[in-house]
């Protein structure tokens, strides 16, 4: 460490920025993969930690996690579910339904998993910890530019002066907002969907006893759509409700105290149980949905020495539960390619080019498919007739997902 007028150098090999689930994943298999490589975790919070409610975990998602080893620790806190049900909004009336347990099991030999996001994170940050790498909180991003050596990333932290980071890579998992996107990409800001997602927590011992069943349940509605599913092992249920509305004041960020009025007068009538549910959330938080178009090219990925992971890269709209599972694909696929080339023999702008090529056409597909969702999941009129047409007449073929689940795809 160097004394400079504008703060103090810091040299690293490979800089992470973010650690939330995609920052926390990249630097676990990057210090597995490379255990005597410097690695600089810059994370702009005051604490490593992470707030919100639960999270799906598909079979793709699980696989990556039982394949890191954290099988033991994810059924600690997970929940696995045993049906997908999807109803209608208004009536109660049931749409289709999808089998996951056992079924899940024997199609896709790996579970269908729901957990809060904190605990997620923690199982995570404890991987981090254990091996040693540096976390460095409080750092918010000022610049970050290419450089002859790799990257150069300027912090700035509180009143302090700041610190100027120089690495060979830059692994950018800094959200939807992410400023190396913002930087490097010169591309516009994530865009307001015109959607509010209400969500909340309560614990199942305070539901009606027919209320706690380990189900994933998604209400269907006009302009609207509610999912709940168990969570922190069963103990809790996580509900979501997503309403169509104008974008807050305060727009940055997805964690915002929300009145329940609120959502009751967007909402209009709805089936008992539903109403039922969201009558036992004691508090409310809003995130509105932002996000940019799906990626078209390796490029929207990558830049030389700079990767961008997880809601950096590729923003998804919750509506097919992925966000969190594309960002552990991410980081998987990384430590794939690191096994096969530890040596970087061709350095680190043409490793993260070959990941880009191998991650951008998956990650394109499932942001289309979750926005196409959230079209279908809000239907009204000829479009929510169809849907539920074929509901009915495909049923679980036409809710389950083989392309994704069976997935992360091997890098060839």
């Amino acid at each position: 460490m160097v004394a400079d007028p504008f703060g103090p150098q810091v040299e690293a090999d490979v800089l992470v920025a973010g650690a939330g689930i995609a920052g926390l994943a990249a630097a676990m298999v990057l210090g597995r993969q490379l255990p005597q490589a410097s690695i600089g975790l810059l994370e702009q919070a005051e604490a490593f930690s992470e707030v919100g409610a639960g999270i799906q975990l598909g079979p793709n998602a699980v696989r990556v996690l039982y394949d890191w080893g954290l099988q033991e620790a994810l059924h600690q806190v997970a929940a696995f579910p045993l049906l997908l049900l999807a109803r209608d909004a208004r009536s109660g009336s049931e749409k289709g339904r999808l089998r996951l347990g056992e079924r899940a099991l024997q199609r896709y030999r790996t579970p269908y998993a729901t957990i809060h996001r904190a605990d997620l994170h923690q199982l995570l940050l404890a991987q981090v910890r254990a091996q040693g790498i540096d976390g460095h909180l409080r750092q918010v991003l000022t610049h970050v530019e290419l450089s002859d050596r790799g990257v150069r990333v300027g912090t700035q932290s509180g009143t302090r002066s700041g610190t100027q980071w120089q690495a060979q890579a830059l692994v950018a998992c800094d959200g939807v907002w992410s400023r190396v996107h913002r930087t490097l990409w010169e591309q516009p800001e994530a865009a307001f969907s015109g959607h509010l997602a209400y969500r909340g927590m309560v614990r199942m011992s305070a539901l009606p006893s027919d209320l706690r069943r380990s189900e994933v349940v998604a209400w269907l509605g006009h302009d609207m759509h509610a999912v709940h599913y168990p969570v922190c092992a069963g103990d809790w249920l996580n509900v979501v409700v997503v309403v169509h509305g104008d974008v807050p004041a305060e727009a940055v960020g997805w964690d915002h105290v929300a009145a329940a009025d609120a959502l009751k007068q967007r909402l209009g009538p709805i089936a008992r149980d539903l109403h039922r549910v969201l009558e036992a959330v004691a508090q409310w938080r809003l995130w509105p949905l932002f996000g940019r178009p799906p990626v078209r090219k390796p490029g929207d990925l990558v830049r030389g020495p700079v990767a961008l992971m997880g809601d950096a890269g590729h923003p998804m709209r919750p509506y097919l539960a992925q966000g969190a599972a594309m960002a552990l694909e991410d980081a998987w696929t990384l430590g794939r390619l690191l096994e096969q080339d530890a040596a970087l023999s061709g350095g680190w702008p043409a490793l993260l080019d070959r990941w880009a090529r191998l991650r951008w056409k998956r990650c394109g597909w499932v942001q289309a498919r979750s926005q196409r969702n959230g079209t279908i999941f809000h239907a009204a009129g000829p479009l929510k007739w169809g849907r539920d047409a074929a509901m009915a007449v495909l049923g679980e073929r036409l809710m389950d997902v083989p392309r994704l689940y069976q997935g992360p795809p091997e890098p060839g």
